[in-house]
């Protein structure tokens, strides 16, 4: 069930790829799409941080009253502060290296027609980009697919099947990502599943490599780096949904991907999964 559960977060990245095919899809519907992958993305950090903040306090507490070492507490500390720090920063500066250069994802869109003259589409150049944002997205892809492994084999199988149904939904998202400096270029299908192994295949990685190595502190470590990776994009989507729709379709979308990580979260506690 673990392969199960790593492959089918990862591999919903697919389910946006074909729309770098389409034509016609309008700025606001993909503008939708991604408020309620930001609501979706929102309840799951505030569900994924309690828990690593508990484990955390739960140590400190130990520590304070003599149960165990006084180090332990600021190892535990360290590591949630050390592990957000590192999921947010790191895509940060992959972003402003990679990604941001020699401009903004939009303005490489631009340059790709442009260096190709009279209006025609640059698909090398479009392609390079495209392969440039699914390396992106496979980094902090790969921390989900830890996340969901530590708690898989720790028994929190409600919190993995969350994680899991909350990044799958994310990732679907991260497909029109891949496709949008594709669109109007028909690449080849060959090249989107390319493009979808590097984006989505790390979190099944992830995944198999959070569940090799069972602690609190790694569940901590991989909790919380999983948590500044999805901060990242929640504030990455938040930006370019202000671009792509009014404020109002914005939020509408946010409060209905948040209901639906809280329905989905509700009916897993009452089925005891």
């Amino acid at each position: 069930m673990l392969l199960e559960l790593g492959g089918l977060a990862g591999f919903t990245i697919f389910l946006g790829l074909p729309v770098a095919r389409l034509k016609g899809l309008s700025t606001g519907v993909k503008g939708f799409l991604n408020a309620i992958s930001i609501g979706i993305l929102l309840f799951l950090l505030v569900e994924v941080l309690p828990v690593a903040r508990e484990t955390v306090e739960g140590v400190v507490l130990s520590s304070i009253r003599g149960a165990s070492p006084l180090g332990d507490g600021f190892l535990f500390v360290a590591t949630l502060l050390s592990g957000f720090a590192l999921g947010l920063m790191s895509l940060v500066w992959y972003e402003n290296r990679f990604v941001r250069v020699p401009g903004t994802p939009q303005e490489l869109a631009g340059l790709a027609i442009a260096q190709n003259g009279k209006g025609a589409i640059n698909e090398k150049a479009s392609r390079r980009l495209a392969m440039m944002i699914a390396v992106g997205l496979g980094v902090h892809n790969f921390s989900e697919g830890l996340a969901i492994g530590s708690q898989y084999v720790s028994g929190a199988l409600t919190l993995a099947i969350l994680l899991v149904v909350g990044f799958g939904a994310h990732n679907a998202t991260e497909g029109f990502g891949i496709a949008a400096p594709l669109t109007g270029t028909r690449p080849k299908w060959s090249f989107l599943l390319l493009a979808g192994l590097v984006g989505g295949g790390p979190t099944l990685m992830g995944t198999i490599v959070g569940s090799a190595f069972v602690s609190p502190i790694l569940s901590v470590l991989f909790l919380s780096v999983a948590g500044g990776a999805l901060f990242f994009v929640i504030m990455t989507l938040y930006g370019a949904g202000r671009r792509q729709s009014t404020n109002h379709i914005l939020m509408v979308g946010i409060l209905l991907g948040f209901l639906v990580g809280y329905l989905t979260d509700l009916v897993l506690v009452v089925s005891g999964v």
